[in-house]
């Protein structure tokens, strides 16, 4: 397993491993954020691949706003992060985790951070599991006026 930086022409294949988590979005959709995503200079991807076939992704990138449970500013943050099912349990999430980090370090972050929904067990498990500690539990509402 190798990971490796995102190219902009790597926009469409990140897109692809994407929508198999962000299943709200379109392909299209989600291929001209990561042109957006990569292009950027507070944001990267990485992908983990096996013989060279991507078979995950993580997006990072700099929060200058507050982010629950930091000090500093900007805050490394975990966008997303995805692997294939296949490929699951085998540490591969973990290794782009660690480039994520070893990007925001890169980048003047002494502090790195993420979030998961309040059902996904699975996320909730990994970061644990990576060394994330839970700082706050929200529900959030909204209504039209």
């Amino acid at each position: 397993m190798t990971v490796r930086k995102a190219e902009l022409e790597d926009a469409r294949t990140a897109a692809s491993l994407a929508i198999q988590m962000w299943k709200a979005h379109s392909v299209e959709e989600l291929e001209r954020e990561f042109v957006e995503i990569i292009g950027a200079k507070d944001s990267d991807v990485f992908f983990a691949a096996v013989e060279d076939r991507p078979i995950g992704f993580a997006q990072c990138g700099l929060r200058h706003d507050y982010v629950e449970g930091t000090d500093s500013s900007p805050v490394g943050y975990l966008e997303g992060i995805f692997i294939e099912e296949a490929y699951r349990r085998r540490g591969y999430a973990g290794k782009l985790l660690e480039a994520c980090e070893s990007w925001a370090k890169e980048q003047g972050c002494s502090e790195f951070a993420s979030d998961c929904e309040l059902d996904n067990e699975d996320s909730l498990r990994f970061h644990l599991k990576m060394g994330f500690q839970e700082e706050n539990r929200i529900i959030c509402f909204a209504k039209r006026i």
